[in-house]
């Protein structure tokens, strides 16, 4: 039987975890892979990983999904709307399953931060507290990969766009916040745990310096109002609601909302995380 589940695992993170997992000796067969389509989890079976196949909008797939398991990661879902739901429906099922510990991927500061992305991350933490389950709770700064898998936009305009005021975003690879995920599962806690995690705090100025510096292409930050912001990417084809939301999450850095000063991630991951100029080199290479 296995003993950790992992949600979402065949999605860009929830590999990631495995294979973290997987490097740091867990035996294939304690790891349960939960997905909605198996036949996308062929090379994590092939592997000798269980294959459980459950959809969090069909709650009567989850029981079976988290049966027998010890601790289970839960990654949050990607449906705007919809995630409260989703993740009390998988946070009841493992209630009912006996699981000893969830983890869960929040979001920075998710309690005090005015991110639009974090009233359902609060709220899902709220059900975890009333649930009567151990809980960690992993608040991921951003993935550096918001910003490196715009590398060909930065280069062919030569321009970083930006409304965040010359205030710090602290970001780090998807793969330590996997590894921060992995390691917040196989260990032992006394009680419920409350991460902050993020990298080393880096402004937008520092990005087009990275960017610069690693392809030998001259990138220039460019910084404006939120307002201005949504309208410049309003006319490179974002429709008002999109533009307006991608605004307000700089708005977010702007006031700090994406900056910490934890060194929680490298506590969990054992190392530094990843630094910027790292982070941009590999997504370049």
């Amino acid at each position: 039987m296995p003993t950790y589940a992992v949600t979402g695992a065949t999605g860009r993170l929830g590999r990631l975890v495995i294979a973290h997992l997987l490097d740091a000796g867990v035996p294939a067969a304690e790891i349960a892979a939960v997905v909605r389509s198996p036949q996308k989890a062929a090379d994590l079976a092939a592997r000798g990983v269980e294959i459980r196949q459950a959809d969090y909008d069909d709650p009567s797939t989850l029981p079976g999904a988290v049966a027998g398991v010890r601790r289970l990661l839960l990654i949050s879902g990607d449906t705007p709307g919809q995630r409260v739901p989703q993740h009390t429906a998988v946070i009841d099922a493992a209630r009912l399953a006996g699981v000893e510990r969830v983890v869960y991927t929040s979001i920075l500061k998710a309690d005090t931060t005015t991110n639009p992305l974090a009233p359902e991350h609060k709220a899902t933490e709220e059900v975890l507290a009333a649930s009567g389950l151990s809980y960690t709770v992993l608040r991921n700064g951003w993935y550096t990969e918001n910003y490196t898998d715009q590398l060909p936009q930065y280069l062919s305009s030569g321009t970083i766009l930006g409304a965040t005021g010359g205030s710090k975003v602290s970001a780090a690879p998807r793969t330590d916040y996997a590894a921060a995920a992995a390691a917040a599962l196989t260990r032992d806690e006394d009680g419920n745990a409350v991460y902050e995690l993020g990298g080393a705090a880096f402004t937008f100025d520092e990005l087009a310096d990275a960017v610069t510096e690693v392809t030998g292409t001259a990138v220039a930050h460019r910084d404006m109002s939120t307002a201005d912001l949504a309208s410049a990417l309003q006319n490179v084809g974002l429709d008002a609601g999109t533009a307006g939301f991608v605004a307000a999450l700089d708005h977010s850095i702007a006031i700090g909302e994406l900056a910490t000063e934890s060194d929680d991630l490298g506590r969990l991951i054992g190392r530094p995380p990843t630094g910027l100029r790292d982070a941009v080199r590999a997504a370049y290479a």
